[in-house]
């Protein structure tokens, strides 16, 4: 009887150990470098293209808007019916203006504004405090974006 060699069948499979590794030392690195990833932007806030005007938003109510102004150094001013701004007020007594003004007519419209290099905690602790002030709906001034074109 002659030698016949045994017939072996051909198995193809991926060898999938050196894919695991690099996954491994993948996941190592970004575990690494996510703490270091930077969290925030620098944005500017007041421009925006899909500011309404004040007449838009009102057109419900003829009466004028609250304006709430918060300066670049966190000083407090308010107009009330277009009258000139009433700047160097305390939170308590800018509180107090426009809580008489909501008391002789609550559907008038309460914007604040803040100069562009405000910081966002004093803009933050205005809108807090007429929040406990009982003023339920709030607006925030900005400026239109300037269009290119135009």
């Amino acid at each position: 009887m002659a030698y016949q060699p045994k017939k072996r069948k051909m198995t193809a499979e991926i060898n999938v150990v050196p894919y695991i590794d690099v996954m491994l030392v993948l996941l190592i690195i970004f575990m690494v470098t996510a703490p270091f990833v930077s969290q925030g932007v620098d944005v500017d806030l007041p421009k925006t293209q899909t500011a309404e005007t004040i007449s838009q938003l009102n057109k419900d109510n003829d009466t004028p808007p609250i304006i709430v102004e918060v300066d670049k150094d966190g000083n407090l001013g308010v107009s009330i019916n277009n009258d000139d701004m009433a700047h160097g007020l305390s939170l308590d007594e800018l509180i107090a203006r426009v809580k008489a003004e909501l008391a002789r007519d609550p559907k008038t419209l309460v914007m604040v504004g803040g100069d562009g290099r405000t910081p966002y905690a004093n803009i933050v602790e205005t809108l807090d405090a007429l929040s406990h002030a009982g003023v339920g709906s709030v607006g925030l001034m900005t400026d239109p974006l300037d269009k290119p074109g135009k």
